[in-house]
């Protein structure tokens, strides 16, 4: 697999649990991350989950802007599935994604939680191929 280097994206999303929802929370997301497997255009995609402060780490690598827009597009029924059981408390974007991505993220996230960008300066990607059995 290639992709220019210049135009990944990483993106952190650090949401947190709602009281009594953490098993409803790891069902929707590992039903959203299956259906990311099968059908989305990520490149990586990682959910962590901290029990202990009811905080989840959401971590996904795009090729480009235009892969987030597919992502949303697709994704769009898992998402609100997922954000039935926590809240968005920090979103990290790496990487420069286009105007329309940043004001898209923003939109989604409100005025609550606080959107944090850092330009890449320096890197690679390197990928694996993935077995499909």
């Amino acid at each position: 697999m290639t992709t220019r280097d210049d135009t990944v994206l990483l993106f952190r999303n650090t949401m947190r649990i709602a009281d009594g929802r953490l098993e409803s929370f790891r069902e929707a997301i590992v039903r959203a991350v299956e259906f990311a497997r099968r059908h989305g255009p990520q490149l990586m995609v990682g959910t962590f989950v901290d029990e202990e402060r009811m905080l989840a780490h959401s971590f996904r690598l795009y090729r480009d802007s235009d892969t987030v827009r597919t992502h949303w597009r697709l994704a769009a029924p898992y998402i609100r599935e997922v954000m039935e059981h926590c809240r968005v408390e920090r979103f990290e974007v790496f990487g420069e994604p286009d105007a329309d991505v940043v004001a898209g993220v923003r939109s989604a996230l409100g005025e609550e939680c606080p959107l944090t960008s850092s330009p890449r300066v320096a890197g690679f990607v390197r990928f694996a191929a993935e077995s499909r059995a």
